[in-house]
């Protein structure tokens, strides 16, 4: 497979990018620990900032790394025909305190998909939802044209 032409993704691309996707993989780092989830998200193109729900149960391996305020990276990617895309933000996951929601806030997490509970063994009462909030420090896209036939 053989590579024709890679390129950085520009602000704006990488803003309109992230606007139509709405799952990526969160990946939290503890020491030499990695933890890698799938997630979904909303993205705020003004701010440049993601909005997420985690759900997880009191003695969860996601609860260990969310509670030890780890850093994080956040990949959304796509592939459509001979066009790979992907974006990487990396900062720190942020709780936000619910008592501190604002209508504007409350807008973005609405725009993330809503966890589905249906995928968890326990009862709902044993799940705890939490809002957390990704300012990336570095926010990067590329796009890379795959020539299959090379």
């Amino acid at each position: 497979m053989a590579t024709d032409r890679r390129a950085e993704m520009s602000a704006s691309e990488i803003d309109e990018f992230l606007g139509v996707h709405e799952t990526g993989v969160l990946a939290l780092a503890r020491a030499d620990d990695p933890y890698a989830i799938p997630i979904s998200y909303g993205y705020d193109t003004e701010r440049r900032r993601f909005y997420t729900r985690l759900v997880s149960t009191p003695e969860s391996e996601k609860r260990r790394f969310l509670t030890s305020t780890p850093d994080a990276r956040l990949v959304v990617y796509d592939e459509v025909g001979s066009t790979y895309r992907s974006v990487v933000a990396i900062g720190s996951l942020e709780r936000i305190d619910p008592d501190e929601l604002t209508p504007e806030t409350i807008a973005q997490y609405g725009q993330a998909k809503r966890p589905l509970f249906e995928v968890w063994a326990g009862s709902k009462a044993d799940l705890d939802i939490d809002l957390y909030v990704l300012e990336p420090t570095s926010l990067s896209g590329r796009s890379v044209d795959v020539d299959r036939e090379a």
